[in-house]
């Protein structure tokens, strides 16, 4: 399963992190403002250039201090002093995690001692760095940028105006060609990665550490009551059942806008880039607290990313049970998780391995179903008599379905072959999906349905 690579752009407060971001995902995700140290977290989005999708992180920027006769003697953002050493342990994973790094300076201003310090730490990586020297709206200015070369970081200096556009291109040209001799290598790594992997994920103190250890039976992994213990996505492979198993434990994840600045925000990526490498997530929920909002928007995330779902209820020998308590629980999480009514659903206690087994074994059994094939005159069975039982409501043209067939498998890919793609209402879509289901449940797994246009 080949990964997105990954583009970290880092720098002092202040030099246009935020205003390049917003330009390489084309949407204003991140918010911009003259005064240093606005942005305190990461923010992620996907970008697209020269056929290559790669994530973006906006980091909080590196300062390691502002000495007194710096250049650049604008106030800090207020209260954003006090974040100073979060910012810099966040850039420096940014760094770790990245594939390659956009150093960004103010090209107005000159190299700073802030700028030197950044440099310090970047040129301890071996990822490929590029220099944008930014804020340089005349082609005049270019000039500006060659003082940048005596950083020592190579020769990768582009003069930029991040918010205009001015030199972004050129700039792109070389970081995705990097990017893409990263993502070969990694390929190539991935050879004989194919098996299943499991992602633990949740928010923070749901028991994700205690799981992995109890199904390592032996303590690899720090447990702590203390939320937020375990910071980055954790491999650690297993033979189960005589078939190699990678198991991912992950820092737990907040609701976005309570994260906290810093390492935690970053483990909050880290968790998403776990999914994006696993098969199966294992989502925990804390049997104490029942379905909260954060567990619900990490449940979008499993289904933004179509991986495969085991919902797992931790903790459940604490609750005083009757005969109804597991019916009842059953149908509160069913109504808060409505969007991926297939994962199934199992309570266990990682403290005393109440029901443990069954984690992996449900695990496999939805990851089996990822490469389930239904044969295309099984599916054109299901998919006349749903149209028979319950046709397309008609709001003009009347839609014809012509065939379907299955055209991939991890995830499951549906293709309806119609005369009119674009009239194809979501609550049909949704019926269609519950019809295919009704006789093949692809268990824990989601189905993409792909319309599209046929001619007769």
């Amino acid at each position: 399963m080949a990964r997105k690579p990954m583009l970290a752009l880092v720098g002092r407060p202040n030099v246009g992190k935020s205003t390049l971001f917003n330009r390489l995902v084309g949407q204003r995700l991140a918010v911009t403002d003259e005064i240093p140290g606005t942005t305190r977290d990461r923010l992620q989005g996907e970008a697209d250039w020269n056929g290559l999708t790669f994530w973006v992180v906006d980091t909080g920027g590196i300062e390691v201090y502002q000495p007194k006769g710096s250049r650049d003697l604008r106030p800090l953002a207020e209260g954003s002093a006090d974040f100073v050493p979060q910012i810099t342990a966040q850039a420096l994973l940014a760094v770790e995690e990245a594939d390659a790094v956009i150093m960004l300076v103010d090209g107005l201003h000159g190299v700073t001692a802030a700028d030197e310090e950044v440099a310090n730490i970047l040129r301890r990586t071996s990822k490929p760095v590029f220099i944008a020297a930014n804020k340089l709206d005349d082609m005049k200015m270019t000039a500006a940028a060659l003082e940048f070369y005596g950083m020592g970081l190579g020769e990768n200096v582009f003069p930029i105006s991040a918010i205009h556009g001015i030199g972004v291109g050129d700039l792109l040209d070389d970081v995705v060609a990097a990017l893409k001799k990263a993502v070969e290598a990694g390929a190539e790594a991935d050879d004989d990665e194919a098996h299943l992997k499991i992602a633990i994920v949740g928010r923070p103190n749901v028991g994700k550490s205690s799981l992995l250890n109890r199904l390592l039976g032996e303590e690899r992994v720090i447990v702590s009551p203390i939320a937020g213990t375990t910071r980055d996505a954790i491999d650690t492979k297993i033979t189960w059942h005589d078939q190699p198993v990678t198991l991912i434990d992950t820092a737990g994840i907040r609701k976005r806008g309570k994260i906290e600045p810093g390492v935690e925000k970053f483990s909050v990526l880290r968790a998403l880039r776990a999914l994006e490498r696993a098969d199966v997530a294992l989502l925990l929920l804390d049997a104490q607290d029942g379905v909260t909002e954060q567990d619900e928007h990490i449940a979008g995330y499993i289904a933004d990313a179509f991986r495969s779902v085991v919902i797992v209820v931790n903790k459940w020998d604490v609750l005083e049970k009757d005969s109804a308590t597991m019916m009842r629980f059953t149908e509160a999480i069913r109504a808060r998780l409505h969007f991926i009514p297939y994962a199934p659903i199992i309570y266990i206690s990682a403290l005393t391995g109440q029901r443990v087994h069954s984690v992996l074994e449900t695990a496999d059994r939805v990851y089996q179903a990822r490469f389930q094939r239904v044969t295309t005159g099984e599916l054109n069975r299901i998919v006349r008599a749903a149209i028979e039982k319950h046709p397309h409501p008609t709001g003009g043209k009347r839609l014809k379905f012509f065939y379907a067939s299955q055209v991939r498998v991890d995830p499951p890919v549906i293709l309806f072959h119609v005369n009119d793609a674009k009239s194809v209402h979501f609550s049909y879509r949704r019926f269609l999906e519950n019809q295919i289901r009704a006789e093949y449940p692809f268990e824990g797994t989601p189905i993409r349905l792909s319309f599209r246009d046929h001619r007769d």
